[in-house]
This record gives structure tokens, C-alpha cells and sequence, in this order.
């Protein structure tokens, strides 16, 4: 069962980091300001996930020194905070398209 968790742990890692790679380079290449924003907050809130992916992958894998366990604690709280961020900046840009449109 934790043989599992670790392969789906490192499946949702390499997902969110291509969807943030892929979101970053589109972001770039986007031409209107909004629209940039909005994935660019979508590249956010891969980031974090995948912060918190590696966070949880390394709770399964290594033994919990002290070293550890702060890391993890770290990687968890900052992927958390990209998470919540990302998922305010969507709302902002996602209202501002739609009031431009209307």
C-alpha cells in the first residue's frame, strides 16, 4: 500500500511540474495582460501542489529527523501559501476578463 502511495505521489509530481512548465512558457507568450495573469496564477497553484507533492513524497520515503521534518513542515506551509495565492489571483483576473467583456 505505501509502495502505491509513493508511485501515485511521483505520477502527481511530474503532472503538476509539466503543467507548470507548460503554463509558464504560455503565460509568457500570452499577449494580453489578463490573460497572463490568469496563467500565470494557474502556474501558482501547480507550483504549490507540487511543493506539497514533494513535501508528502518525502514523508514516505525518508526517516523523520529533526532535519526532516522541518523541511517537509516548510515545503508544506510555502506550497500551501502558492496554493492559496494562486487561487486568489485567478478569482481577480478571472472577474477582471469577465467585467472587460461585458
Amino acid at each position: 500500500m505505501i509502495l502505491l502511495i509513493k508511485y501515485l505521489l511521483f505520477i502527481l509530481l511530474v503532472v503538476f511540474m509539466t503543467g507548470a512548465a507548460v503554463y509558464s512558457l504560455s503565460s509568457r507568450r500570452a499577449a494580453d495582460p489578463l490573460e497572463r495573469g490568469r496563467r500565470r496564477s494557474i502556474m501558482n497553484i501547480l507550483l504549490g501542489a507540487m511543493l506539497v507533492t514533494l513535501s508528502l513524497m518525502s514523508m514516505f520515503l525518508f526517516r523523520g529527523s529533526t532535519i526532516s521534518v522541518i523541511v517537509e513542515a516548510l515545503f508544506l506551509v510555502i506550497g500551501a501559501f502558492n496554493i492559496f495565492s494562486g487561487l486568489r489571483s485567478y478569482g481577480y483576473y478571472s472577474r477582471s476578463q469577465r467585467g472587460r467583456k461585458a
